[in-house]
């Protein structure tokens, strides 16, 4: 049975915005920020609604979340995101200070990992693999429509 507070219930959130980028034909990555096990902020890629190179959807939840909290540190967070975040995403999670970040699909070509596993902040927690296989596949899916 899945607990409500379970890593993987919220990793199961953050597909629902995966999603909602896939059905707005964004790539699709989702996320969302947990604090004492209540989901703070939402969010999906908006790089083409925005015409924005930066609305990844962890800078979103991430400036969602500050606002809710008001304050800059997430530093009793954790952030849920489909894919490993790329090097900005990871540059930004760095200065938020988060307790744990929860990733699904390793991207290989954009993700932090592959340049420095230190671009995280020291205390920063690193769980990886979580639904691999279905946040990969929904990007795979996504860019096999594109070039269909």
């Amino acid at each position: 049975m899945l607990s409500v507070f379970s890593d993987e219930h919220f990793m199961k959130e953050a597909f629902k915005e995966a999603q909602k980028a896939f059905d707005e034909d964004e790539v699709p990555v989702g996320a969302v920020i947990v604090c004492d096990n209540k989901i703070i902020a939402r969010a999906h890629n908006m790089t083409e609604r925005l015409n924005d190179v930066t609305a990844h959807a962890e800078m979103l939840a991430v400036t969602s979340a500050t606002d809710f909290l008001g304050g800059k540190y997430l530093n009793e967070c954790t952030l849920y995101v489909t894919l490993e975040p790329c090097v900005m995403c990871a540059g930004a999670l760095y200065w938020t200070q988060l307790k744990k970040v929860v990733y699904g699909a390793a991207d290989k070509k954009r993700g932090f990992s592959s340049i420095s596993s230190t671009i995280l902040h020291p205390k920063t927690e690193i769980v990886r693999g979580l639904l691999a296989n279905e946040c990969s596949k929904i990007v795979i899916d996504f860019f096999a429509k594109k070039r269909g």
